[in-house]
């Protein structure tokens, strides 16, 4: 059997990538192709336990560092018990964050050693990265806006501060910039379906 594909939306808060995850889904399941959605932190019994330490409760409970552990703890759990194992069977997995997101808010905005983070995924992960990131790019405030809105407890990201999200955004830019073949950014101020024609532009072209 083929081996699959690996699919990541990044974005800061309130971008919109849930809805374009589920989206981007039900279009190629339509096609016929096999899919898995999935999330960063979470995806799997254990990466979703950590999730709940990241997203939930006081910001200054952990600092950049201690995140970024936390995440690729998440992130390897995910990948062994979910990401993985559908890849080699052949599905298409679309992911709600990774590692791009580590890199933007554990190196960018709270400062860690982007070094530091590329050496800790490259020990936990290996060479392993996605087929197509696409970010969706929007400006903090209309982020922000969108991401109050939503309500529920995992709120502790953006309750981070303006400055904060403004060093997020800068970091999921130069990821695109350092990495064009791979990231393709989208103007998340466009309606939905608007994003959601980009984006399926942007998958047709890797698609067997």
């Amino acid at each position: 059997m083929a081996k699959g594909m690996f699919i990541t939306l990044e974005g800061g808060e309130g971008a919109g990538k849930s809805s374009q995850v589920r989206m981007l889904g039900e279009a190629l399941t339509e096609k016929g192709h096999d899919v898995l959605l999935t999330r960063e932190p979470g995806g799997t019994m254990g990466a979703e336990a950590i999730r709940k330490l990241l997203v939930e409760g006081p910001g200054g409970r952990w600092d950049g560092l201690t995140e970024a552990l936390l995440h690729t703890a998440a992130r390897r759990d995910h990948l062994v018990n979910a990401v993985w194992p559908a890849i080699d069977a052949g599905k298409i997995v679309i992911s709600d964050r990774f590692s791009d997101s580590t890199l933007a808010y554990q190196g960018y905005a709270y400062g860690v050693d982007k070094d530091a983070l590329l050496a800790l995924y490259k020990s936990a992960i290996g060479d392993f990265k996605p087929n197509l990131t696409l970010i969706l790019d929007l400006p903090v405030q209309a982020g922000l806006r969108r991401a109050a809105q939503r309500g529920g407890k995992e709120t502790r990201y953006e309750a981070m501060g303006k400055e904060f999200h403004e060093r997020v955004r800068e970091g999921f830019q130069a990821v695109a910039k350092a990495d064009p073949a791979r990231c393709k950014v989208i103007d998340g101020t466009n309606d939905i379906d608007t994003i959601h024609r980009e984006i399926m532009a942007e998958v047709s072209r890797i698609l067997p």
